[in-house]
């Protein structure tokens, strides 16, 4: 095709493109809103919260016979890895947490509540030996949501992927 020919089909597709309308899709009304059932998500949230990543594989058949039993459309696995990024983490209160750590939460007081990915974060970035190894040992989905921030020091990063990676957990 020569550049003539281009600029001629350039001229034509545009031509085209300002007679028709620009049709703009319709949004569904429940989008950005999970479409399984609460019970489905309070169980997904029940088997993904623990300390060892469980297999997804064995989750999604726990899920397909529970849905089963209950009338319910069993989820697809697509859905059930985008229900994990939706499973909310609990508040850990500082009080709470060994003194290593709560000296990695330098500015915050005794008694505020801190989301459980950013207990990792501080305690990688900012912690003593011994709050690093507290936070080696958190549950799999604090570590993987703590991975996900931005803001790391790079040596941090890398000794969370390190730990991430001897757990299973990637």
């Amino acid at each position: 095709m020569s550049a003539f020919e281009l600029k001629e089909s350039m001229a034509r597709a545009q031509q085209r493109l300002e007679r028709e309308p620009q049709v703009k899709l319709k949004s569904r009304r429940d989008q950005g809103h999970s479409r399984l059932a609460p019970e489905i998500e309070r169980r997904i949230a029940a088997h993904l919260l623990v300390r060892d990543k469980p297999s997804l594989s064995a989750l999604h058949r726990k899920l397909t016979l529970f849905c089963r039993r209950h009338d319910l459309p069993p989820p697809s696995r697509a859905t059930l890895y985008n229900a994990i990024q939706r499973v909310e983490l609990p508040e850990v209160q500082t009080a709470d947490l060994p003194e290593a750590v709560r000296a990695s939460l330098y500015n915050l007081g005794k008694a505020s509540r801190v989301p459980a990915d950013r207990v990792v974060f501080y305690a990688f970035n900012h912690g003593a030996p011994r709050a690093l190894s507290y936070a080696a040992g958190l549950p799999w989905l604090w570590l993987s949501r703590a991975a996900q921030l931005p803001g790391w020091r790079p040596k941090s990063l890398a000794l969370l992927n390190a730990v991430m990676a001897y757990r299973g957990i990637s």
